[in-house]
């Protein structure tokens, strides 16, 4: 007792310690930037870091309201849905409940930063993985508000809206079937979450939002950071020159999408700003950017663990494009 009465002191005495150094430290910071304000003002009114705000910016603005929306959907989950619920809305097998996942996606009107958080609540209540990643990918490319985005984007090519739907949800449900004949269980190490043993439900939900918006935030906001990087470094004579080979026009619009990192309610008007390149072009880069992009791989490090994430991130990327293909080439 008398040991563990010392250990509880060395520790209020070590936060303690942290606490008294942490307005030093933020007095040092501030003292810092305003001797710096001069060559910082500078570097941040160069053209390349205009564009790269104007990215960063770009990506959170897109992003953030479905970030929250995905929290929230993944709070509710958690907290009010009692998992004998998805006992009964999914089939009992596996190969079978990846498509009706899959399907479920096209109901939920939100982009990939809400899908991910919602995924990893549905591996929370006891949902195989395999029909939650089937979920995760195919929520935001097939959802109402995406496929009508496309079609507003693309009035002169419907077909576009046919072919990404299929070509999305044959990706994802692929994808799942995947993971459920290849997939491990110790490849999916999610962060540990905090407990609420104790507290209403009101406050298990909030406690759960607080939690999941700092946690995928952070992730969000490295994930814009390296894709404004790489927009602003990258120079555009490279997209004139690769859509003269349509095999490179392929690959170089699904690599674009994953540098873009655009929220997938506005990807497809940037599809079809790219008039230079063809339809199946235009269907890879509108299919790979709701599954794998910066900010998505970050979010799903975050969520599911880095070691599940660079597994699952190159599959995803390689099987998205040979979808839109093979899709393209009937479809388009």
């Amino acid at each position: 007792m008398e040991a563990d009465g010392h250990a509880e002191v060395g520790g209020h005495a070590e936060v303690g310690r942290r606490e008294s150094r942490s307005p030093l430290v933020l007095t040092m910071l501030l003292l810092l930037l305003v001797l710096l304000q001069g060559p910082i003002r500078g570097a941040l009114s160069a053209p390349v870091m205009q564009s790269w705000m104007t990215v960063f910016v770009a990506v959170l603005v897109q992003a953030l309201p479905f970030l929250v929306l995905g929290v929230l959907l993944s709070a509710a989950i958690a907290v009010f849905v009692p998992p004998s619920f998805f006992a009964r809305a999914l089939p009992s097998r596996p190969a079978l409940a990846v498509p009706v996942a899959g399907m479920a996606g096209a109901v939920l009107p939100g982009c990939e930063c809400a899908s991910v958080p919602v995924a990893g609540a549905l591996v929370r209540r006891g949902v195989t993985p395999a029909a939650a990643l089937a979920f995760l990918l195919s929520a935001p490319a097939i959802n109402p508000i995406v496929l009508t985005a496309t079609a507003v984007a693309f009035p002169r090519n419907p077909e576009m809206v046919l072919a990404r739907f299929v070509a999305s949800l044959l990706v994802a449900c692929t994808m799942g079937w995947l993971w459920h004949r290849l997939g491990r269980t110790d490849w999916l190490r999610p962060p540990e979450r905090p407990h609420y043993e104790g507290a209403t439900k009101g406050e298990a939900f909030w406690g759960s939002v607080r939690h999941d918006v700092m946690h995928a935030g952070g992730f969000l906001v490295v994930g814009a950071m390296a894709a404004a990087t790489l927009k602003a470094v990258a120079p555009a004579s490279w997209l004139r020159t690769a859509a003269d080979n349509p095999f490179v026009a392929i690959l170089a619009l699904a690599v674009l999408a994953v540098l873009l990192s655009i929220c997938s309610e506005a990807d497809a008007f940037v599809a079809a700003s790219l008039t230079q390149f063809s339809l199946t072009a235009k269907l890879a880069f509108l299919v790979v950017g709701p599954m794998i992009d910066l900010k998505l791989f970050a979010m799903q490090a975050g969520t599911f663990g880095r070691t599940f994430a660079l597994r699952f991130a190159p599959a995803t990327f390689a099987l998205a494009i040979l979808g839109a293909v093979v899709t393209g080439t009937v479809l388009l």
